[in-house]
């Protein structure tokens, strides 16, 4: 007689709590990692970024809009005095946050032409992204700061000592506005250059090509074009009434060729006739 092998159905309760507990952990891990935070300062042209894991100062960021200033003494003692806005920032996933979107979450925008961090890639084309909202969460992983107003006390590494521009302005407005220049004054002697070794050991300066530069070569370049312009027009109107005085030239000679065609039947019917009568 055959006897029936029992199994034991597997126990999917401690499987699923055990899952339950990871997530809870995965959560709980989230909240108490650490956020950076990125402070620039346009004035030296530096920036820093600083990690805080401490909850009670992130305490006072939360519930913050983008463009709203705080103060640095939030961030530690060596902040105090410092005036901080808030320019954006990234959350745990990546998703920058945009401005005007009033939530602390993550939504789905339907994105245009001309919205931030979306090209188009067919005319008219439309696409719902993921973006972040503006106001500062628990999510966030990365938030921007900017210096609006210095405090009493440098801060090493970003306003302690300014960091020069590399590369100098390259367009001719801005060259003057950089040194107060009038619109008679040259601006090829005020360009930036800077200092080259090449590989045989010679120095030589390297200065960026000016654009929008009015010389008194662009200036007969425009006047040039401006003539020709002016000559093609005339020209376009010459040769249309060339072609309006022969197109009436030829409708008048078709008439007279009309007119004598007329005439010669007509002359040529009389003379029938006559030559009937007689």
């Amino acid at each position: 007689m055959l006897r029936a092998c029992s199994r034991k159905k597997p126990y999917v309760g401690n499987e699923m709590a055990n899952f339950s507990d990871c997530c809870c952990m995965l959560f709980l891990l989230s909240l108490v990692l650490t956020v950076q935070i990125n402070i620039a300062a346009p004035a030296t042209g530096q920036q820093k970024v600083i990690e805080i894991d401490d909850e009670k100062r992130l305490q006072s960021l939360y519930d913050r809009r983008m463009a709203q200033e705080i103060d640095g003494g939030i961030l530690g003692d060596e902040f105090d005095g410092y005036t901080m806005r808030i320019s954006g920032g990234n959350d745990k996933q990546g998703f920058p946050m945009r401005q005007g979107v009033l939530t602390n979450n993550r939504v789905r925008l339907l994105c245009k032409k001309g919205h931030k961090a979306y090209r188009q890639r067919r005319t008219g084309e439309r696409k719902r992204k993921s973006v972040r909202g503006c106001i500062v969460g628990h999510d966030i992983a990365v938030l921007n700061l900017v210096i609006s107003a210095a405090g009493a006390n440098p801060i090493p590494g970003l306003t302690d000592e300014p960091v020069p521009r590399r590369l100098g302005p390259k367009r001719a407005n801005k060259i003057r506005k950089l040194f107060n220049l009038e619109k008679e004054d040259d601006v090829r002697k005020y360009v930036i250059a800077r200092e080259h070794t090449s590989k045989g050991g010679k120095n030589y300066r390297k200065a960026p090509k000016i654009q929008r530069l009015v010389t008194p070569l662009t200036l007969q370049r425009k006047r040039a074009c401006r003539a020709a312009k002016m000559n093609s027009v005339l020209r376009n109107k010459e040769d249309a009434a060339a072609y309006k005085k022969l197109v009436a030239q030829r409708l008048a000679e078709q008439r007279e060729g009309r007119r004598s065609l007329i005439s010669k039947r007509r002359s040529t019917r009389r003379s029938a006739k006559l030559a009937e009568t007689s």
